[in-house]
């Protein structure tokens, strides 16, 4: 027999490379399990008894929420099952058996629901004209359908963090409303609860964590549809913002928990017409004469500029 000698001088820092990613890899599963489990705590999520029905696109983020759900399940203080959903929408050169197939080797329950949205879609919308909004509502009301068939009681969609600002942005930047995309709601039927249990999860997170996994992520450019242009420039917004002033986007994703409605202008928020002074000293009150501070760890980046 031949013996192999390694040289311990060269074989060291390929040790050393290994176990420094073995160490990432096991604080970004703790990351990801732990900010999961803090939003379905702070919104109450999941509870007892719940069917969640997972949407999988074949996208890394509904890869990564179903892959955390299933470590969440397994140490849970509450029973709940998990139920994968795709809605294949026959689009030409889909690969319908990616999902099945990768779901089987999971050995979870799954449902594939096929309805061509494609042609309808095609059919109602210009040529050059994004299709995405139509094929939304269309995906929407086949998703509840489902979710009646097979009993779910939550529906949980993979919108991220990042995901969650670039609504809020979107609908202030040209809706003209402070709304952003909530981690829980009722759906607008009346009969379901969503949930959106990577909503303290940054992008970033899922991106490393897809690479990790090696997830096999199907491309969401199959409809040949035009990608959403304004949720692309808010996103490379958001990207330039953390790239030079970083802690700007956790901070602005912080102001969405912690909301004055006294100190903005909406009248059915806050009822300023009928607003009078009580003479009781108000913390929270506003100082009008005096200069706002912020901590510049608070808001990194920001300039004051003198008026």
């Amino acid at each position: 027999m031949n013996a192999v000698w390694i040289d311990a001088e060269t074989a060291a820092p390929t040790l050393a490379r290994s176990l420094k990613i073995e160490r990432e890899t096991h604080k970004l599963e703790k990351r990801l399990c732990r900010l999961m489990g803090q939003a379905i705590v702070d919104f109450n999520m999941i509870e007892e008894g719940d069917k969640v029905m997972v949407c999988l696109s074949g996208g890394k983020d509904s890869y990564g929420m179903l892959d955390i759900l299933l470590k969440m399940q397994a140490r849970a203080p509450v029973h709940f099952d998990i139920v994968a959903v795709n809605l294949d929408q026959k689009q030409p050169g889909f690969p319908e058996h990616v999902l099945p197939a990768y779901l089987e080797e999971l050995g979870i329950p799954f449902h594939i629901e096929n309805q061509d949205t494609y042609s309808i879609v095609k059919d109602k919308i210009a040529p050059g004209k994004t299709m995405c909004s139509l094929c939304s509502r269309l995906r929407r009301g086949i998703l509840y359908r489902v979710a009646d068939e097979l009993g779910a009681t939550k529906i949980a969609l993979g919108h991220h963090r990042d995901d969650l600002l670039q609504t809020f942005f979107l609908n202030m930047f040209f809706g003209g409303k402070l709304k952003g995309m909530p981690p829980k709601l009722v759906s607008d039927d009346g009969r379901h609860i969503v949930i959106r249990p990577l909503a303290y999860v940054p992008e970033k997170d899922l991106v490393r964590w897809a690479e990790h996994r090696a997830f096999p992520i199907i491309p969401c450019t199959l409809c040949g549809s035009q990608e959403n242009l304004q949720r692309k420039q808010v996103a490379a917004m958001l990207r330039e913002w953390e790239k030079k002033y970083p802690g700007r986007v956790e901070s602005m994703f912080t102001a969405l928990q912690n909301v004055v409605p006294s100190h903005l202008a909406d009248g059915t928020r806050y009822d300023f017409k009928g607003l009078k002074a009580s003479g009781v000293p108000d913390e929270e009150g506003d100082k009008a004469f005096d200069a706002e501070e912020f901590p510049a760890a608070t808001l990194p980046g920001l300039q004051v500029i003198r008026v």
